[in-house]
């Protein structure tokens, strides 16, 4: 039976099905009712890795995080949870292994080096369509690398040239053409795994939820399971509906969003919340004076914004290595742009939350308890209003916000913050998920 039978055959009983989207090329549609919180379909990993920062902590193989791994006896960086998953991780893991050992502190491929060269090992001993591919083959990924500018086709070929470094007594590679196509369709089709909190796990190709086209007010959300993809309903979808996810971060307005999708995937987005622009007054509140300022100004002081955004984009990187005087001047200039901005734009607007979810994320990390409650409850709020139903944002918010209050003995506000986390994780994560139950387990232990 042909691939594209198989596919038609999975799809029907799965209850979705890939069709042309009008405008859109190809995307995902229902074939089935499915409700708030129902899971619409599962996908593992294509292929994955775990991220540097994350050994030790979690296991190589299954994503687990728990105490107590095993390490690789021949590389000592690799981290498991048990033998099965050492044997099941070393197919791919052989490909660093060796080469972790030889170049030691000077192994440091990016991440998306080293997925790729996990994909081109998966290709060379995979020759049937995979569970990953039910509906959409990797091959048949957008590269789009028509649409690349020189800094984008230069990151390329620097990323091929550390394939060929790191990985060449491993992989026959492809010619150069062929992997510039594969890493640009990593690159606009790669996921990040996240875990409940949203910290960031790994990197990983879901060929079939790949499939599903974005939308700023999508009706599905993308969770993990280790290294399987969950999708579930956020909206109530009848037969007939696509499917939509979200790709970015929807805290934004329409402009800043369109700007990060033309960037990264290379479209502009023409969904309902874009071409109405619905939520963009409550966004981009400006603070009540007496003497409104001119739209220049806040013109002005929305350019100061995002640059500023941008320079914290690529400082995050290094948070977890800057010592703690460096720290405390990201707080300062937090504490500042807040100020600075405070005089347009009101608390409620999202250039503010911005920063104040980055000085949020400097107090965690110094420890200053009552500094990151106090950032938090600013945050909340307007976070539930700017954010779709079910956001993964603000669950981790109330999370945060819960641990933080468990912490200081503010029990009551904790366990009701929990609660509010729980209540957005049932439907996102599913009522099953590990992690859900263990924090439902948490709330009824500190009743």
């Amino acid at each position: 039976m042909h691939c594209y039978d198989l596919a038609a055959r999975w799809s029907h009983k799965q209850g979705t099905e890939r069709f042309a989207s009008p405008g859109k090329g190809r995307g995902l549609r229902a074939l089935k009712h499915f409700a708030v919180g129902d899971l619409v379909f599962a996908c593992p990993a294509y292929s994955y890795v775990l991220t540097a920062n994350e050994r030790g902590a979690h296991c190589e193989y299954c994503f687990t995080r728990k105490e107590g791994l095993s390490k690789c006896g021949k590389c000592k960086q690799a981290y498991y949870c048990e033998v099965d998953c050492q044997k099941g991780d070393w197919p791919m893991h052989k490909l660093e292994c060796t080469a972790m050992c030889s170049y030691g502190e000077n192994w440091c491929p990016s991440e998306t080096v080293r997925l790729v060269a996990r994909i081109l090992m998966k290709q060379k001993v995979t020759t049937e369509r995979t569970q990953s591919e039910r509906l959409l083959l990797l091959s048949e990924f957008e590269a789009h690398l028509d649409k690349l500018d020189n800094e984008k086709n230069e990151m390329n070929q620097t990323d091929i040239a550390a394939l060929h470094h790191f990985y060449s007594r491993h992989i026959d590679f492809p010619d150069d053409q062929t992997l510039t196509v594969l890493f640009g369709q990593v690159n606009c089709n790669g996921f990040t795994i996240e875990d409940e909190e949203l910290s960031h796990l790994g990197s990983a190709v879901f060929p079939d939820v790949a499939l599903m086209n974005h939308s700023c007010s999508p009706n599905v959300i993308v969770t993990y399971k280790g290294t399987v993809a969950e999708v579930r309903a956020v909206q109530d979808i009848q037969p007939g509906d696509e499917i939509f996810n979200s790709y970015i971060d929807l805290l934004y307005p329409t402009d800043d969003r369109n700007d990060r999708l033309r960037e990264s995937y290379f479209f502009t987005c023409v969904c309902d919340e874009c071409t109405t622009r619905s939520k963009d007054g409550a966004k981009m509140e400006l603070r009540k004076l007496k003497s409104p300022p001119e739209p220049e100004e806040v013109r002005k002081m929305v350019r100061y914004a995002r640059n500023v955004i941008e320079e914290f984009r690529r400082a995050k990187h290094y948070k977890n290595i800057l010592p703690s005087f460096l720290l405390l001047e990201l707080l300062e200039i937090c504490e500042l742009s807040q100020e600075k901005m405070g005089s347009i734009f009101a608390d409620t607007n999202v250039y503010m939350l911005h920063m104040m979810y980055q000085a949020m994320g400097v107090c965690l990390y110094m420890q200053d308890w009552d500094g990151a409650v106090s950032y938090g409850e600013k945050i909340i709020q307007p976070y539930s209003v700017h954010y779709p139903a079910y956001s993964l944002n603000v669950a981790s918010m109330y999370l945060k916000l819960g641990r933080l209050y468990l912490g200081l003995e503010r029990k009551r506000q904790g366990v009701k913050a929990l609660k509010k986390a729980i209540a957005i994780m049932e439907v996102a994560h599913g009522k099953d998920h590990h992690y859900v139950t263990e924090v439902q387990r948490e709330v009824k232990e500190l009743k």
